[in-house]
């Protein structure tokens, strides 16, 4: 076998588990291989908390997941995989690692030694907050509650299945001092919210930050995988949440030179217009852009307005204050800077009030924290982006009219001055100090937290008009890209990016991307759906809420068949309890409100998943050759267009998967097997991996077609269903033409005269190789059997 190449031209995600180990991607290989891809793109490998589904609570750094299979295990996996000319990518976590003591050895050291511990410099903790102790926020009630159930056992403090190191010449002293005496305070969970004093994970308080912009602690935490590479072991590397970092691209140079220059994306999310900064040494980002862009593609701009209104019409009052998207997004933010973020918009505050009390420049003077936390709030809530860069970026980013607008929610003008000085020191107008970089560092990654918390796991459940539009990346006010925008965001690709990552579904998906293609239709039949729902929803009670109602019976439209009906109640029940936690409208994880989630469970057994579901179903089989159409459409799209595709786990065949963790489930392999659906390949999945490994083995045929010195055009077809005829060519040599808005084009009369306009030659369709095409091929004939149709140049 040869060599994988050193840019894939194709990886396949695994999310390896304790039920998924590297003995069991061994044995995939073959499968994978045949399949088409150059790597396996494996999920997080070192060291994590025990019985971790995801890997991402990392706790040691230097060794290799014992419950994986150890190092042993991945070097195994790593040779049969070169034995089938695969590589391996892996999936790194430099931003945050699992704050778990009794696991964690650095950390363990930290909490017993205190500042003074040579891997203190590890954890990002604001050691002047708290009395100099950190707060760990694992106790079930208040201390006097809880008191009882801390044990000393030798220099151990444990509590339930936590334990603390003690530190030295502390265990012989009564509780309320020996708590006193220690590096680290436990408290009530609840004060997580208020008080904590480390930089965490979003608002996830079991993940602590780690500050890797110092460089002995990036070259400490980055050892084993930079050994790993440099090996030969693997070859590659997505790097995950790098907006979390101090510097990202600081970071990212480093990682650049230590890794001698490997093939890496980062998972960084693009607002609509952004741009990945030019400056970061990667191949591009994992691909939530691409996501986005090949989702609108199967969306109707008309449609979706239409959906929009029946949606109104269907959860008021019940929508976030009228269904408003950019509404919805600015309340949902404020929530979660003064909820779920309020530790961290107070520690930012006190690093500005501290700049501006110690400043020399008077202009910075007198001002009230209160003022600052007021300004910080009303710019931070007003960002459209994760996060600025630089103070050059912060321009563009906290805008002139975003500060005009922060201004005026001051009642006293005098006040309002707090805004320019905040917009002042992120633009760098008051120079570079320690200070100054200190706070825009903290700005950044406040702004990314609270765009995660407040767009993806806020306002993404609360503004539902149609879900597949609320993936990670995308972006629900206005979902549809036109074949005009799509094509000018390949050329792009093409010319800037052309080793991207592009994905359709992943780990951290919402929703796959079949359950997203089989919603898209619903913009091609607003009012059929308004009205299949009014009559399945008549007599259905309890409906706890319109706006859930609207989500559920549109989760189970997407969901489709799916094997056992037990089984797929439960799948949907759990998918939509984690709906209206995250919405935080009526319940929430941290506020659980157990009427309202039990009278969630009987809807959905009661409607949505009993004998009212039938006529979604109903619905949904008399669409199914527009879904159809979705699903081929899009996974020929993903496969060749510019960038290297990431097939996730089980999607070479149709896949139907709702939010974590129905959508980590081990994969299955063998073969009689399913291919990993999970039963619900229905009867499209065979056409959607013929389709899959057509694509594939063409990529791996003819690398030069589609790599990053290929070349893009678009293809447009001409008569009066031209607009339904997605189509472009790679490098003159292939061509991809889809099906969009199938539903539409058969309303209106189907192909008629359409016809697409080939590129000089004789093109054969890749997957009938009998059926040729010259000049101007006629769409009635060019998509008689499929939806999706990849043609090859023949030799002259």
């Amino acid at each position: 076998m040869p060599p994988a190449p050193a840019v894939p031209t194709a990886t396949y995600r695994l999310q390896l588990q304790p039920g998924f180990p590297f003995s069991a991607a061994t044995t995939a290989v073959p499968h994978l291989a045949a399949l088409g891809v150059s790597h396996l793109h494996l999920s997080p490998v070192l060291e994590a908390v025990p019985g971790s589904q995801h890997g991402y609570d990392v706790v040691d750094p230097t060794r290799v997941r014992e419950e994986l299979g150890g190092e042993e295990g991945l070097r195994e996996l790593s040779r049969t995989a070169r034995d089938h000319g695969l590589g391996l990518i892996l999936d790194i976590v430099p931003n945050h690692m699992a704050m778990s003591p009794r696991h964690n050895p650095a950390l363990w050291e930290v909490l017993r030694d205190g500042p003074s511990s040579p891997r203190a410099r590890w954890f990002d903790i604001d050691w002047e907050a708290q009395g100099g102790q950190v707060l760990l926020p694992v106790l079930g009630g208040p201390l006097g509650e809880e008191a009882d159930r801390l044990k000393v056992d030798g220099d151990v403090l444990r509590y339930h299945e936590h334990a603390f190191p003690l530190r030295e010449g502390t265990a012989g002293l009564p509780l309320p001092q020996l708590l006193d005496a220690q590096w680290y305070r436990p408290v009530w969970w609840r004060l997580a919210r208020t008080e904590l004093n480390y930089r965490r994970f979003f608002s996830i308080s079991e993940l602590i930050g780690v500050r890797v912009e110092d460089p002995e602690v990036f070259e400490a935490t980055h050892a084993k995988i930079l050994e790993l590479l440099h090996e030969g072991v693997v070859d590659g590397l997505r790097v995950d949440h790098p907006d979390g970092l101090a510097d990202p691209g600081g970071y990212l140079r480093r990682l650049h030179e230590a890794t001698g220059g490997r093939w890496t994306v980062v998972e960084k999310i693009l607002a609509d217009g952004e741009a990945l900064p030019a400056s970061w040494p990667v191949a591009g980002t994992t691909g939530y852009d691409a996501l986005r862009h090949v989702d609108g593609l199967f969306m109707d701009p008309a449609g979706f307005g239409e959906l929009l209104d029946r949606y109104r019409a269907f959860a008021a009052p019940q929508t976030d204050r009228g269904g408003d998207w950019d509404a919805t997004v600015r309340r949902a933010a404020y929530k979660v800077l003064t909820h779920e973020l309020a530790a961290e918009t107070d520690r930012l505050t006190r690093v500005a009030a501290r700049l501006c009390s110690t400043s020399p420049e008077t202009a910075l003077r007198d001002r009230a924290p209160w003022a600052l936390r007021t300004a910080l709030t009303e710019l931070l809530v007003r960002l459209e982006v994760y996060r600025p860069y630089s103070p050059e970026d912060a321009a563009a980013v906290v805008t002139e009219e975003a500060a005009a607008e922060a201004r005026r929610a001051f009642a006293v003008p005098e006040e309002a001055g707090a805004v320019d000085v905040v917009r002042d020191l992120l633009l760098g107008r008051y120079g570079d100090g320690p200070a100054q970089v200190e706070f825009r560092t903290r700005f950044a990654q406040t702004a990314s937290a609270l765009r995660a918390k407040s767009v993806e796991d806020t306002a993404f459940y609360r503004y539902v008009p149609l879900l597949s539009a609320t993936e990670v990346g995308g972006e629900p006010g206005g979902p549809a890209v036109g074949p005009d925008r799509f094509h000018a965001y390949c050329a792009r690709v093409q010319r800037d990016w052309p080793a991207t990552g592009t994905v359709l579904s992943t780990h951290d998906a919402k929703r796959s991307a079949d359950v997203r293609a089989a919603l898209h239709v619903l913009t091609e039949c607003p009012g059929r759906w308004a009205d299949v729902l009014a009559e399945a929803s008549r007599g259905v009670e309890p409906v706890p809420d319109a706006q859930l109602a609207w989500a559920a019976w549109q989760t189970v439209f997407g969901l489709g068949p799916a094997g056992d009906e037990r089984a797929r109640e439960e799948r949907v029940r759990e998918a939509l309890l984690k709906h209206v936690r995250e919405a935080g409208l009526f319940t929430s994880w941290t506020e659980q409100e157990p009427p309202y989630e039990e009278a969630v469970a009987r809807f959905v057994a009661a409607g949505p998943c009993g004998v009212p579901g039938r006529k979604v179903a109903e619905l949904r089989e008399t669409l199914e050759p527009y879904i159809r159409a979705n699903v081929l459409g899009a996974a020929l799209v993903h496969l060749t267009m510019p960038g290297v595709p990431d097939l996730y786990q089980g999607t070479e065949r149709e896949y139907r998967a709702l939010v974590d963790p129905d959508n980590r489930t081990p994969p299955r392999f063998g073969e009689n097997d399913d291919g990993g659906d999970g039963g619900d390949g229905g009867g499209s999945g065979s056409e959607k991996e013929a389709v899959t490994r057509a694509a594939l083995a063409l990529r791996a045929r003819r690398p030069e077609v589609f790599g990053t010195s290929a070349s893009y055009e678009p293809l447009g077809a001409v008569g009066p269903a031209a607009d339904h005829c997605l189509a472009f060519t790679r490098s003159g040599e292939v061509v991809t033409a889809v099906t969009r808005l199938s539903l539409r084009l058969a309303e209106s009369g189907g192909w008629r005269d359409t016809r697409l306009p080939l590129p000089r030659g004789r093109w054969s369709d890749v997957r009938e190789p009998g059926r040729e095409f010259e000049g101007e091929a006629r769409a009635a004939e060019l998509f008689a059997a499929s939806p999706a149709v990849l043609l090859e140049r023949l030799p002259e």
